[in-house]
């Protein structure tokens, strides 16, 4: 029988491929919304709102847009259930007004904290989604692509190990098999 933890990560994936093939037809590529210099290694977060607010930040300056609407975005959306998809892995989500591409952000941390996971374990993998209020179809699609990826072991391994920046990101921008 499949743990919560699995039926939560598998009904997100398979409701926003679902949503992909219905409305765009093919699924989102990550290298279509990550790039190579939006990848951290070893991010220093003490806990989960100090974790959202560094992330925030960098993306704020990224985008150039306010900081605090970005971390109050994420906030509201992890007030409706923690975005911790389990094995260690979470992707906060938000849709941000005066945006007009979608923006991934992935951070390995140097240690895990607790994210209200839906298995209880700690987070040291997190991936940072903003995107248009307007473009539901393609946050599905960015989201499922991100999800994918991390629900594989051996893609989480890779990335835990990685030595580099530039390694975690070929690992994600990989195509899965």
């Amino acid at each position: 029988m499949p743990t919560r933890h699995e039926l939560s990560t598998r009904s997100v994936t398979t409701a926003a491929k679902e949503q992909v093939k219905h409305t765009m037809g093919q699924p989102m590529k990550i290298a279509q919304f990550l790039k190579p210099e939006d990848v951290i290694s070893d991010l220093a977060a003490a806990n989960k709102p100090q974790l959202l607010t560094v992330l925030s930040r960098i993306a704020a300056g990224r985008l150039k847009l306010d900081a605090d609407a970005i971390s109050s975005a994420l906030m509201q959306r992890e007030a409706l259930g923690s975005t911790g998809i389990g094995d260690g892995t979470a992707l906060p989500h938000a849709t941000i007004t005066g945006m007009t591409a979608p923006f991934a952000l992935f951070a390995r941390l140097q240690r895990p904290v607790d994210f209200e996971s839906v298995d209880d374990v700690p987070v040291n993998l997190v991936c940072l989604l903003l995107m248009p209020p307007e473009r539901n179809a393609e946050h599905l699609s960015a989201l499922a692509a991100i999800a994918r990826r991390l629900s594989s072991k051996d893609c989480r391994t890779q990335l835990r190990n990685a030595k580099s920046a530039d390694a975690l990101y070929a690992i994600l921008a990989q195509e899965a098999p």
